[in-house]
């Protein structure tokens, strides 16, 4: 979002093939609720049973601003440069980089695949999720979207903003 409104040249990330079971808020809220409604403590496993890489996330978020992303090199080498521009808010320079690697960002014991197993909360709570990866991406980047530019009108406006990386 930062990078669409023309407030950070890149993001740096760790690994891209990374994949994960990535899961709305909203629904892992429901799933906590549900667990609470139990007679019995017992463990579950919430999760969507789907696992997609951290490179086709970043993906996403672009594309929800249409920005089309376009990957080059492997591993450290690896970087996100700019395809095409097709919303006229967010246009930024095709053929720019906008995503690199960064040692610093991989995780000391890397996992590369993390999928759970919901059929236990499946069945037993009769919890499924009621979003998929698209939704979460589209709520993420409206969200962001909304905070940044507010923190861009109160800069224009000679006013102090969160630093987002401390």
């Amino acid at each position: 979002a930062r990078i669409a409104l023309g407030m950070q040249q890149k993001i740096y990330l760790g690994n891209l093939d990374a994949k994960r079971d990535w899961g709305h808020a909203k629904d892992y809220v429901e799933a906590m609720w549900l667990i609470l409604q139990q007679e019995t403590a017992e463990d579950f496993v919430i999760a969507t049973g789907k696992t997609t890489s951290v490179r086709a996330v970043v993906k996403m978020a672009f594309n929800q601003v249409g920005i089309e992303l376009e990957f080059k090199g492997e591993g450290v080498d690896e970087k996100g440069y700019v395809v095409k521009c097709i919303n006229p808010d967010y246009q930024l320079e095709v053929g720019k980089e906008i995503v690199a690697v960064d040692p610093e960002y991989f995780r000391p014991t890397e996992v590369d695949l993390l999928i759970g197993d919901p059929t236990k909360a499946n069945t037993k709570l009769g919890w499924k999720p009621r979003y998929d990866l698209q939704a979460l991406v589209e709520d993420m980047m409206k969200g962001d979207i909304a905070i940044f530019k507010k923190d861009q009108l109160l800069k224009d406006n000679g006013y102090k903003t969160l630093d987002y990386f401390e």
